[in-house]
């Protein structure tokens, strides 16, 4: 890959197809973009916010290490990831991991790697507010997520 993955953690939302044009701007060697757009879920309607809490400097690390692993393993014209923190609405954008390349099987493939290792290794916490004012608590790590992330 060409230059080094764009990596963001931050408050403010995201405009996932500005990102998207961002990989293929005036180029032609990109055949495939492949975004993922995490959004919050309203938890059949008992939450009213997820927060999230991150390590600064930690977390944009990590994901760094994570995304440099991508653009290792997989033929990648361009690579995005960003992740927001703090109080985010059922409906808003959490994450996005857009992977360019010349192919769409590498584009899918490194964005699915991306996902299962932010999923479990990326130092984020996540607490539920729930819509009657009382504490979800954080929420705990998923067997699942480690199960998706050993294929690997």
């Amino acid at each position: 890959m060409a230059a080094e993955p764009v990596i963001r953690v931050q408050r403010d939302n995201f405009d996932a197809a500005a990102e998207s044009a961002r990989l293929t701007g005036d180029r032609t060697d990109v055949g495939a973009v492949v975004t993922f757009t995490g959004l919050c879920r309203d938890e059949n309607g008992t939450l009213s916010a997820l927060e999230l809490e991150h390590y600064p400097g930690m977390a944009e690390a990590e994901i760094g290490r994570i995304a440099r692993q991508a653009a290792e393993r997989w033929p990648l014209t361009g690579l995005t990831v960003i992740h927001r923190y703090g109080k985010i609405a059922p409906g808003e954008n959490i994450v996005l991991v857009a992977a360019a390349s010349s192919h769409r099987q590498a584009s899918f493939e490194a964005a699915d790697f991306l996902m299962d290792f932010l999923k479990t290794r990326a130092p984020f916490w996540k607490k539920e507010h729930r819509t009657d004012g009382s504490d979800g608590g954080w929420v705990e790590a998923k067997q699942a997520d480690d199960t998706a992330a050993e294929r690997w």
